[in-house]
């Protein structure tokens, strides 16, 4: 069976968050060149806009976009809204963004809205849309952890522990899920070029590219639980993991470090 054989069994549309940019943009990319009709989520109408025209330029799919910020529990209601007729058979939820920083120091309102989208509206989405899926005993979901996301990091606290949220969330209903037919993956790559580390604040350095995360991650749908995309991903990951938890977080707390902006 090829990829797209394989994506088109859990049916003909995909929605995907964070879709304009970033990984979640690549995955837009990618599902369309395999035929998936798909529903992009995005905050920034022009980038949607742009992805929209791109797309269509290429692949004779459906588009359907949607403008939403995700860490509002009203926004996530009205994207279920939006889409309870339509059958939807893989979600990607990549949206999500970090800070780097001391946590005292950090903006609280940013870091709450934070918890919102990384974990909350990863709950709410995952519990609406397993539950159409399981009326068809079938259906993909597809989370997103972090290199971060396995043991506390300093500089970066409150990002490394949504995302270790999410890496337990993704593992517990994946054992769950697995006899309705559901396959669940946890996707946890290191830093990436995109408008993330922007966003965060970070220097990102030896970013790898989001080229090619998507097509690993589909890939490896419904055969693994957690792909480590990318090299740096795979090295760093790897390499720690064999280590106490302590260690593994204070060599984390080094990379981090030269992860951040000097303030002036």
């Amino acid at each position: 069976m090829n990829l797209k054989e394989k994506i088109s069994k859990y049916g003909k549309w995909s929605l995907i968050t964070g879709g304009s940019d970033g990984i979640g943009r690549d995955f837009s990319r990618q599902l369309a060149s395999l035929g998936q009709n798909i529903i992009i989520v995005g905050r920034n109408e022009n980038k949607l806009k742009n992805i929209k025209t791109e797309i269509e330029k290429q692949y004779k799919v459906e588009i359907i976009t949607l403008s939403l910020d995700l860490s509002s529990y009203d926004q996530v209601n009205k994207l279920l809204i939006q889409t309870e007729n339509i059958d939807i058979g893989l979600v990607i939820l990549a949206a999500g963004y970090g800070s780097i920083g001391k946590f005292h120091t950090l903006d609280l309102n940013s870091e709450l809205q934070m918890v919102d989208l990384n974990c909350r509206a990863i709950v709410h989405l995952s519990h609406a849309f397993t539950n159409r899926m399981k009326s068809k005993s079938k259906g993909a979901l597809i989370l997103f952890g972090s290199l971060v996301g396995f043991q506390g990091v300093a500089w970066t606290a409150n990002y490394s522990a949504s995302k270790a949220f999410v890496q337990s969330f993704a593992e517990g209903i994946r054992a769950e899920l697995k006899s309705a037919n559901i396959d669940v993956l946890s996707v946890a790559p290191g830093h990436v070029s995109s408008g993330f580390g922007e966003r965060a604040g970070m220097k990102m350095g030896q970013a790898q590219s989001t080229k090619g995360i998507a097509k690993a991650s589909l890939k490896a749908l419904g055969n693994q639980i957690t792909i480590r995309p990318g090299f740096l991903s795979k090295f760093l990951g790897y390499s720690l993991i064999i280590l106490p938890r302590n260690i593994r977080s204070f060599i984390l707390k080094q990379i981090m470090s030269g992860m951040m902006e000097s303030k002036k």
